[in-house]
């Protein structure tokens, strides 16, 4: 509305608001692609379950031993919670 009440060419006034639309169309999209990604190829892992087992592996490989492994991991998700 400002650009129209400045004066601004017409084909100014068009591009801002393709490029608004644009925008606010790729977040709803972005927001959708989660949803569809598992109506079409099943139920995947969430991040959190997925990192929990790279720290996991992680902390195994840095020389720890795996049950206290375990045990901080399961601290750290009742932590999130």
């Amino acid at each position: 509305m400002d650009m129209i009440a400045a004066d601004d060419s017409a084909s100014q006034v068009s591009d801002k608001i393709k490029d608004i639309l644009y925008a606010k169309s790729s977040e709803r999209v972005d927001g959708y692609k989660p949803n569809v990604a598992n109506s079409l190829f099943g139920d995947q892992e969430s991040a959190d379950e997925i990192e929990a087992e790279v720290d996991a592996a992680a902390a195994v490989i840095a020389g720890q031993p795996e049950a206290e492994a375990e045990v901080e991991t399961e601290v750290d998700d009742q932590e999130e919670e």
